[in-house]
């Protein structure tokens, strides 16, 4: 990487405008603390670790222009401000000019005049150095603090709630990555070329808390079994029914966390004994006749919790959290419609899985993340990806913050909502001053608590039926995507 001290000056000075936001959470001495832990060396032009991590949260948020463009933006701002003839902001250097006697540059010089632009090749060389253990480090941080300020936040009677699941994301059609990440097809439409994403989130606040990247062929069960490493004593996940493996669920005890998950059929378990109504103590003996789990115990307890909602075929919850004293059959799968009119809605502890696809879809589409990566290589989709996965990271801090302040829950403030706020007043935060800036994010926190998401219980949203099922499924429902506290 090139170093040009005056260079790096400008790209710090115009960094520093662009995350008014975030900068009281995304500090430089937590960048370099993530830079320490994932063994990344932080550079010293101005394509370093901090800048390059600024530049990912751009590229997430003005996700409709390229890379060389990213960093113009801001400065045309500042640029436009300086030249209305204020002073309270410190001037941006101005370009070199080219003198007759000196000798031109090849275009592939990154050291431009414009102390403002650099090639696209130094900052696609640059952003390779990024590996996604330095984004895991820093969303680790950035939890760590969360947990420190808000922890009542994200548990749930003594647990630290957490959901399981994954997804794919559509790719741009480029040969280098339809090699290294494969492509699915439903077998009406042409192959599209797909990443898998698998993440664990916190499902009371929708923090992101860990994610994977991988091609599509390699399975969901590894993949989220690389991010148990996370998990900590008295962590409860709830997981998506694919994930039913007797692997998982030895990984996940031995960590001596618990799990919830959707009773998958074909399943034979030997009831112990009753707990309870609908609430059985049973005992799981796999076959392994491939010799998968031969180094685990051959059996595990488990509980079971069968309930139906009316109009819809039966169901059951499958935990390894056994003692009914501490979590209630009525915790795990109470719905909304058996609250009166006028009480506060509490649906089913299983029913929170829910949240992360509610996550999935925000990233996807409400952030656009499904159509606004556009890098060519796999080092520059994964680092697309972790620009957005902290951009949302950040943005459901505020909104956490902004419900904290207004005593609010932050699952009834509207995400979308927030994002369009933040994007407004993107332009005034960048001109301001440290005093106006202040009283702008107050302003800001205000605007978000005013968009709340309408209480909407009871819905079902019918599963479509595209031809990929015929008559299997169809005309089948499943439970509501939101259901709000």
């Amino acid at each position: 990487m090139f170093k040009d001290e005056q260079r790096r000056t400008v790209w710090d000075t115009i960094r520093q405008h662009d995350l008014r936001a975030f900068s009281a959470h995304l500090t430089a001495d937590l960048v370099r603390e993530a830079v320490r832990r994932a063994g990344v060396r932080f550079g010293v032009g101005p394509l370093n670790v901090l800048n390059l991590t600024w530049l990912a949260l751009s590229s997430a948020l003005h996700w409709t222009e390229n890379f060389t463009n990213i960093l113009s933006l801001t400065f045309k701002l500042l640029e436009d401000y300086e030249a209305s003839g204020s002073q309270t902001q410190k001037p941006i250097p101005k370009p070199r000019r080219w003198s007759p006697g000196r000798k031109p540059r090849s275009r592939h010089d990154p050291r431009r005049d414009d102390l403002t632009v650099v090639s696209e090749e130094a900052f696609t060389k640059a952003r390779r150095l990024l590996p996604v253990k330095f984004w895991t480090e820093l969303i680790l941080l950035l939890v760590a603090r969360i947990e420190r300020e808000h922890s009542k936040r994200l548990c749930w009677k003594g647990f630290r709630l957490l959901a399981l699941d994954g997804t794919v994301i559509g790719l741009p059609h480029w040969k280098r990555l339809r090699q290294h990440y494969g492509a699915a097809t439903n077998g009406r439409r042409a192959c599209r070329t797909q990443v898998r994403l698998v993440m664990l989130q916190f499902p009371l606040a929708r923090l992101p808390y860990c994610y994977a990247v991988s091609p599509l062929s390699t399975n969901e069960i590894p993949l989220a079994m690389s991010l148990l490493d996370h998990v900590r004593r008295n962590d409860l996940i709830l997981m998506d029914r694919g994930f039913f493996s007797y692997g998982m669920f030895w990984a996940i005890q031995q960590q001596k966390a618990f799990f919830a998950i959707r009773l998958k059929a074909g399943v034979r378990l030997e009831t112990i004994r009753s707990l309870g109504r609908d609430d059985q103590l049973v005992l799981w003996k796999p076959r392994d006749r491939r010799k998968k789990w031969r180094d685990l115990p051959e059996s595990i307890e488990l509980r079971v919790l069968s309930y139906q909602i009316p109009g819809f075929r039966p169901s059951a919850v499958v935990t390894n959290a056994t003692d009914p004293q501490r979590t209630s059959r009525e915790d795990w799968v109470r719905l909304t419609t058996d609250r009166e009119v006028g009480d506060k809605l509490q649906p089913g502890l299983y029913h929170r899985r829910w949240e992360i696809e509610t996550t999935f879809r925000e990233l996807k589409v409400a952030q656009a993340m499904k159509k606004g990566l556009r890098s060519r290589t796999p080092e520059g989709i994964e680092y697309e990806i972790a620009g957005h996965v902290l951009l949302y990271f950040l943005v459901r801090w505020l909104i956490l913050e902004t419900a904290v302040q207004h005593e609010m829950d932050p699952l009834r403030i509207s995400f979308v909502e927030a994002l369009r706020e933040l994007d407004a007043m993107q332009p005034a935060l960048l001109i301001a001053s440290p005093a106006w800036a202040r009283a702008l994010l107050t302003r800001l926190m205000k605007r978000i608590a005013s968009h709340l998401v309408p209480l909407r219980p009871g819905r079902s949203y019918p599963r479509p039926n595209d031809g990929k099922t015929k008559n299997k499924g169809k005309g089948r429902k499943q439970v509501a995507a939101k259901i709000p506290a």
